[in-house]
């Protein structure tokens, strides 16, 4: 199998080729039953921190950790987070990291034949290393602002075949900014909503609705009433996509939910990790990994 460093001619078919290969290597264990594999190890998994060094090895806190095959280092799904500037306040680009990113890399070693990188990386979107990597995440870009570099960046990262999953924000207001920034990377392409018939929701695990995933705190608070929204312009979820001219998803925008709580606090409570980590967060987010990896 050739590296996916060597040779290759172009972005584009360097981020073909590094998808072909994952496709290959996406094997699925089929079947939520082993899911419940992830219970006998809830204790071990972090609580949620705040102080960090994203220029630092994460601190695993208790999340297994294993070598990559050197021989094929380069050739790993590799966790990115996207950081980006903000003009409002608020947990912006770092929110639930690192445990969202170590929890949802251990899950997909563990519960797929994906090689995987245990440590994830956070990057810059003018950083030029973007284009070695095929899937990048967003997180709570309400209030994200992006500059004229960053915008054509994006778009030309996106066009060549990478994929963006936009993850945790929440009600209009939040929407409008997000959809503001989106607008400069794409004028002329419009975020579509995702039916509940599209792929993304049964490639791997048959979701059985368009979930909605809320924050450990706001779950807490709404149990007793059924409530999973975090605010009242907020109870209705949507998954929108933006697609290329030849229909490729190119960005997944998961609006008025949170899966990266999902994954951070999985190891908190056993209620939420049962109810929402368990059969919600983790089959959705491994979904959007397949879908991206192999379309």
């Amino acid at each position: 199998m050739d590296n996916l460093h060597n040779h290759l001619e172009s972005e584009a078919s360097r981020l073909r080729s590094f998808a072909t290969l994952l496709a290959v290597l996406f094997v699925i264990v089929a079947g939520v039953v082993f899911l419940s594999q992830m219970s006998e190890q809830t204790e071990a998994q972090p609580w949620r921190r705040r102080a960090f060094d994203p220029n630092a090895k994460p601190d695993r806190n208790g999340v297994p950790d294993w070598e990559v095959d050197q021989r094929f280092k380069d050739d790993v799904f590799t966790f990115v987070r996207l950081k980006y500037n903000a003009f409002r306040r608020g947990g912006g680009w770092q929110t639930d990291y690192p445990d969202a990113d170590l929890n949802f890399s251990y899950r997909l070693q563990q519960l797929t034949s994906m090689k995987v990188d245990p440590d994830g990386k956070i990057l810059e979107i003018t950083d030029p290393r973007l284009f070695d990597y095929p899937w990048v995440y967003m997180i709570e870009p309400g209030g994200i602002s992006l500059s004229e570099e960053e915008s054509k960046t994006l778009r030309r990262y996106l066009l060549n075949g990478g994929f963006m999953m936009v993850d945790d924000f929440w009600g209009e207001d939040e929407w409008y900014d997000f959809y503001e920034a989106i607008k400069q990377v794409f004028p002329d392409r419009e975020p579509v909503e995702l039916p509940y018939e599209h792929p993304i929701f049964h490639c791997v695990y048959d979701l059985p609705n368009k979930p909605q995933i809320p924050s450990l705190g706001a779950a807490t608070a709404g149990r007793s009433r059924g409530i999973t929204w975090e605010r009242p312009d907020a109870q209705e979820v949507h998954y929108k996509g933006i697609f290329d001219d030849k229909g490729r998803m190119m960005v997944m925008i998961c609006h008025n939910t949170d899966l990266g709580d999902g994954w951070e606090e999985e190891g908190v409570d056993p209620w939420y990790f049962q109810t929402f980590s368990e059969k919600l967060a983790y089959p959705l987010g491994i979904n959007i990994v397949f879908y991206a990896m192999t379309h």
